[in-house]
């Protein structure tokens, strides 16, 4: 009797994963510039000639992990501001998981901040598009804003995400405020310029 062909286990070296949590913690730690291929493959304890077979060299990898980190605020964002009404609100929720997410010690969310598009000429391109998908979302929290007429919506917009992304530097898990204390406070802000 003819037994039906069982499939190959899955690859046992395909640790991808691995690969990109490694990646995007040296970016994170050492910038781009200053992590080596090896580094990268000491840290997923693979062979650095292994990390050839995901990716052909490190700037794809940098592509991978700014992907993965645009996706990971991104998707945070959007589930916390899904169904809030209230302008003001949605802003202030999207603040709150956008620093959850930072403070949190993401590797990934740390390389979207730490690593430009102009670090690596070849990719800027891509890395910059990457970066206008998820500041898309803001463009559209602060365009619901009930503003003054004469606000410069873009450039509160940049303002508001170089202040969150600041945070990075001087925020203490055991400061004096909770990240959604500080988004309480920084949309607080906003709100009160639109009234003096």
């Amino acid at each position: 009797m003819k037994h039906a062909a069982i499939a190959p286990p899955a690859r046992a070296d395909n640790r991808l994963a691995a690969l990109l949590d490694a990646a995007a913690h040296c970016f994170a730690e050492r910038g781009f510039a200053a992590t080596t291929m090896r580094d990268i493959a000491d840290g997923a304890r693979m062979l650095p000639g292994s990390l050839y077979y995901h990716f052909p060299s490190k700037d794809h990898l940098l592509v991978a992990v700014y992907e993965a980190g645009v996706r990971e605020l991104d998707e945070a964002v959007a589930t916390a501001t899904a169904g809030v009404r209230d302008p003001w609100a949605a802003l202030q929720a999207g603040c709150t998981a956008h620093l959850q997410t930072l403070l949190r010690d993401s590797d990934y969310a740390q390389v979207l901040i730490r690593v430009l598009p102009a670090d690596v000429p070849p990719f800027a391109d891509t890395l910059a598009s990457l970066r206008e998908r998820y500041e898309a979302r803001w463009r559209g929290l602060v365009d619901d804003l009930p503003l003054k007429p004469r606000t410069d919506r873009g450039a509160l917009r940049l303002m508001l995400l170089g202040a969150l992304n600041w945070s990075r530097f001087w925020f203490r898990p055991d400061g004096r405020h909770t990240p959604a204390q500080l988004a309480r406070r920084f949309v607080g802000f906003l709100q009160e310029s639109q009234d003096a």
